[in-house]
């Protein structure tokens, strides 16, 4: 069903991974589609299939609020206002707390939940004006089952989750929503990269599981499309655990 016919969707981190499955099953949702990502999106664009004026890509560093402006104001002009923002980019460098750096702390923070104010601040106001908006970021079920070497991963991935608490409250009366979906660890380029020599994590992951295999980009995308449409509006200030049944709340 095409649930969100004409929609404007900004997804960051749509290059490759989750971002470019969310980019195809909203595509195919109906929507208009805006990739931000420092990486090409040549393969996500092509692979959603839609024509050159329902779809752009823009490089764009989504740390930087001079690139999340820069973004926002190609969309308007090319696609129109948001409706729909997708919060997928995101790193997760393993680090022991003994051996984190301020630097490296930072560097996640600035990625991971920095990169949420600008994105909102940058697009909301579009929301307000249209009475109707959704917010989506992808968390982490890491901040429930705290794993080690992630402290800086984790504390970021649990701001998102109480930046959008905040959010639900405040913008509900002009229609928007604000919720934060928690995957487990999701066999994506970018993960099968950094981990390529640690198949324990994985195995790990399983065992953890009640659904006892991997998680894929696709397992994921179903929850964002919900969240996405009509049918979510009266849902917000919550984070879906999409994880096999780690996180029980």
């Amino acid at each position: 069903m095409r649930t969100l016919n004409d929609k404007v969707v900004v997804v960051t981190g749509g290059a490759r991974g989750l971002g470019k499955a969310i980019c195809k099953r909203l595509a195919d949702d109906g929507a208009k589609i805006a990739i931000a990502d420092l990486l090409d999106a040549s393969e996500t664009m092509a692979l959603c299939g839609l024509s050159r004026d329902r779809i752009l890509q823009k490089k764009c560093d989504v740390s930087s609020a001079e690139d999340i402006e820069a973004l926002k104001v190609e969309v308007n002009s090319t696609l129109g206002s948001c409706d729909i923002l997708v919060h997928s980019a995101g790193i997760f460098p393993t680090c022991p707390f003994d051996e984190l750096t301020f630097e490296l702390w930072r560097k996640v923070f600035s990625v991971n939940l920095d990169s949420a104010f600008h994105l909102c601040k940058a697009f909301i106001p579009g929301m307000k004006e249209k009475k109707w908006g959704r917010i989506i970021s992808i968390s982490s079920n890491t901040f429930y089952i705290a794993p080690p070497a992630l402290a800086h991963y984790v504390a970021s991935k649990g701001g998102l989750i109480g930046l959008h608490r905040v959010l639900a409250a405040e913008y509900a009366e002009f229609g928007i929503t604000a919720n934060t979906i928690a995957p487990m660890l999701t066999r994506t380029e970018g993960a099968e990269e950094y981990f390529a020599q640690q198949q324990e994590i994985f195995d790990m992951a399983l065992e953890w599981q009640d659904i006892k295999r991997p998680a894929e980009a696709a397992d994921i995308v179903g929850a964002v499309s919900f969240l996405a449409s009509e049918d979510a509006g009266f849902i917000t200030g919550q984070t879906l655990p999409v994880d096999g049944g780690t996180v029980k709340l």
